[in-house]
């Protein structure tokens, strides 16, 4: 399981002129499940970004996490986007492969269950719509993009 972090002002997620999702400060988490990942994957690359130190601190350090982004241990929002295309295999050409991505039902499955931990684990947590056309706007602060990634346990 994969994710693209980016830190943001602000963001949100437009489905056919509609927010369906807003945040102030916070991530901005571009969510892919790939084949074989598990909810052991999801909790793990959860628990990594919800303590990931990439917001300043009041000296100008890369010091705070979004769950205490303001450091007094008031949350930054996640806004997780569902975003298979993570999965992109460009090695044999100029039309990227998607075959490393979980199938549409495993895919929505895992990225619910991120999200409903998400929701158990973090006060503010909004979402794009599964599968869904979204335009995503944000305004990237720093700019501050992270790639995060969590293997599938190997069969053994």
């Amino acid at each position: 399981m994969q994710a693209l972090l980016q830190r943001v002002r602000h963001a949100r997620v437009v489905v056919e002129g509609h927010t369906v999702g807003e945040i102030g400060a916070g991530l901005l988490v571009l969510l892919c499940a790939e084949q074989g990942d598990t909810e052991f994957q999801a909790d793990k690359l959860l628990a990594k970004l919800l303590k990931l130190r990439i917001f300043s601190d009041a000296q100008g350090k890369m010091n705070l996490s979004v769950q205490d982004l303001d450091g007094a241990g008031t949350p930054g929002g996640l806004l997780v986007v569902s975003q298979f295309t993570l999965a992109a295999d460009t090695s044999g050409g100029n039309r990227p492969s998607f075959k490393g991505a979980a199938v549409p039902e495993e895919g929505r499955r895992l990225y619910d269950y991120f999200v409903a931990q998400a929701r158990q684990f973090h006060a503010e947590v909004q979402t794009g719509v599964f599968a869904a056309d979204m335009q995503v706007e944000l305004v990237n602060d720093g700019p501050v993009t992270v790639p995060l990634r969590v293997a599938p346990v190997a069969a053994g």
